[in-house]
């Protein structure tokens, strides 16, 4: 959208309350429009259009509709889910918050006025911004006076955004609806029956011709009887599984609910939902702003040989190895990925002084290094703060205890003992 935005001339803002104000102090995912609040709406519409979850109900309103009334449809649904229900205050500060932005925006240009936020707060937004008020541009609330903040850009990938991975508020698929916003939905489901073939056949399961043109016959013939004039994301992964599977199901295929892929998913649906999710990732400008924690972290893992995909075995009781072992059960402590440890001490009184790691290079590791800039600005005090934390929620529970000094001791912080 700011992308976009520039493009056009735009003058574009931000208009959400910062991440620092206190509407955000409780909720568990930030990100999310509390679902539960209109979970009672959708369920009503998915047994209305006998659909099994919001996705395959978004997809039967909106991806694969006819776009004709489109602006009413969506306008209904959202007025529907939100109905006239209260948001939680945390919500309703939001919404209050943008409607400022909103009414300044209108009163400053009779120019066309775009606000992208989520359907959840589209009906409190515009009822919000024509019951006046004050007209001045909003001033953004600052952090509380002691705290130290920064705003720093994540690059994402399609796994990051993909519900299937655990992003409470991601999309099902991401690969599926690039394809289908770029090519439509005739050409999105043909590539991507290509795409799943071929990544099947590269983990040498069989897909035969044979199979591919019963799957495209399911397909279809699913998307009739289910009144679509065209397929759907889960039509054809219906398709594909009727056509592909033959053996019983141990769980229930992915797409009909919502969540991430459980233990005992046949491995031929996990390899048609990798496929959906794509491989996409996203790149940063090389001087877009990082803490300094990136910078430090790259450090470490240059000086100390601790870069690359393989397998690592260190002896304790060399210097450089042990100075490498607490970098990458720093590198642990703070959930970076691609940092395994296979063996090793687990307990003070391990009487082994080797350790066996297995290091993979990965896309993930940067977001995750940058999210953890918030710990501190090198790799031994950030682990100590994570340490530290640790400590608070252990209260006096002795073997929580033992295990933050276990891992303070195995991070090289072992001044924690003061504590």
């Amino acid at each position: 959208a700011l992308t976009k935005g520039r493009e056009t001339g735009a003058a574009v803002k931000f208009i959400d309350l910062p991440a620092w104000h206190d509407a955000f102090a409780e909720v568990e995912n930030r990100y999310s429009d509390a679902e539960r609040r209109y979970a009672d709406a959708t369920e009503r519409l998915c047994r209305e259009f006998a659909v099994d979850n919001t996705d395959a109900l978004w997809d039967h309103l909106v991806e694969i509709a006819d776009p004709e009334g489109l602006a009413e449809r969506l306008d209904r649904y959202f007025d529907l889910v939100r109905g006239e229900a209260e948001a939680t205050e945390p919500d309703s500060a939001r919404e209050r918050h943008m409607a400022e932005w909103i009414r300044a925006a209108l009163a400053e240009d009779d120019g066309p006025v775009l606000v992208v936020c989520g359907g959840f707060h589209a009906p409190a937004l515009r009822r919000l911004a024509e019951a006046g008020g004050p007209r001045a541009w909003p001033e953004v609330p600052g952090p509380p006076p002691d705290a130290v903040v920064g705003s720093f850009l994540v690059p994402y990938s399609f796994k990051r955004l993909d519900a299937f991975a655990g992003y409470q508020s991601g999309m099902p698929s991401p690969e599926y609806y690039q394809r289908l916003w770029d090519d439509g939905a005739e050409t999105a489901a043909g590539a991507l029956v290509e795409l799943i073939a071929t990544r099947l056949r590269g983990k040498h399961q069989i897909v035969s011709t044979a199979d591919l043109i019963g799957a495209r016959g399911l397909t279809e013939g699913l998307a009739r009887l289910r009144g679509h004039d065209r397929p759907g994301r889960t039509d054809l992964l219906d398709g594909l599984a009727s056509a592909l599977i033959s053996d019983d199901l141990e769980q229930p295929l992915p797409w009909t609910r919502r969540g991430t892929l459980t233990a005992g998913t046949h491995p031929v649906v996990v390899e048609m939902t990798a496929a959906l999710t794509g491989s996409r990732t996203g790149r940063l400008h090389p001087d877009t702003p990082a803490p300094p924690l990136v910078a430090d972290v790259e450090g470490a893992l240059e000086r100390l040989g601790l870069g690359g995909t393989r397998r690592l075995r260190l002896d304790l009781t060399d210097a450089r190895d042990l100075e490498r072992s607490r970098a990458l059960h720093c590198l642990r402590l703070l959930e970076l990925p691609g940092f395994t440890r296979q063996d090793g001490p687990s307990a003070g009184s391990d009487v082994t002084a080797e350790e066996h790691w297995d290091l993979r290079d990965g896309d993930g590791r940067l977001p995750a290094v940058i999210e953890a800039g918030v710990y501190g600005a090198t790799l031994g005090d950030a682990a100590q703060t994570v340490l530290e934390h640790r400590i608070d929620r252990a209260g006096g529970d002795l073997d929580a205890l033992s295990g933050v000094l276990f891992g303070a001791a195995l991070c090289g912080r072992a001044h924690l003992t003061d504590r």
